[in-house]
């Protein structure tokens, strides 16, 4: 079976990564080391390299591969950064996060993914990754600022409270604004002092959010 899963894996890379535009070795390289299965029960296992977002409870779940693949891209993470990552879930992507930087802080606040998460991440051997049981929502404003914050689960408008959670100089925020019900949108945030850029990355299609629609007030 890990062998058929490591076909897959290739698979994966050429057919869904480097047609669109993943490039980077470093990049390539990390799905193509990382055993997605290994995160996922069976259930979930068999289909986790397929070109598809993968549900994981309720609302929540892993983007497909090529929407992970471009997070990382445009996030340039560099080995000295310190990155936040709100939203673990089972730890696969915190792994691939943890690989390219410096210390990673992942926040999960699913107690029964949290548990998945921990065991996940001590069979990993990753040793630069610390987790907190928290509302993801507030980030994690005690052990800021931050050089990147990932933020993979789509929600409907970022707060102030996590953009101010990044270094004041060229700190990055990347964040799957949700549109609709189906329709996402990624976008990256660059903070210098107290302004911020907002630059359009790529749509997603999806119905997973993690946090709750504010309805306008009407008159």
């Amino acid at each position: 079976m890990s062998e058929t899963f490591e076909i897959a894996r290739k698979n994966m890379v050429i057919n869904q990564l480097r047609p669109n535009k993943i490039n980077e070795d470093n990049i390539l390289q990390i799905f193509e080391n990382t055993p997605k299965e290994n995160y996922l029960d069976e259930s979930l296992s068999k289909n986790c390299y397929i070109d598809k977002n993968l549900d994981i409870v309720d609302k929540r779940g892993y983007l497909k591969n090529l929407h992970l693949a471009q997070i990382i891209k445009y996030s340039e993470i560099s080995n000295n950064d310190k990155v936040l990552h709100l939203g673990g879930l089972t730890g696969y992507f915190s792994t691939l996060l943890s690989s390219l930087c410096k210390e990673l802080l992942v926040v999960e606040e699913n107690k029964y993914l949290f548990n998945l998460l921990e065991q996940n991440i001590i069979n990993s051997n990753s040793s630069n990754i610390n987790l907190f049981n928290k509302k993801l929502l507030n980030g994690l404003s005690i052990k800021s600022p931050y050089d990147l914050i990932i933020i993979d689960g789509p929600m409907y408008q970022i707060t102030e409270n996590i953009k101010q959670q990044l270094v004041k100089n060229a700190g990055r925020l990347i964040y799957i604004k949700k549109i609709d019900d189906n329709l996402a949108k990624a976008y990256k945030i660059i903070r210098n002092e107290d302004l911020y850029s907002s630059e359009y990355l790529f749509d997603v299609m999806t119905t997973y959010q993690i946090q709750n629609k504010i309805e306008d007030f009407n008159f």
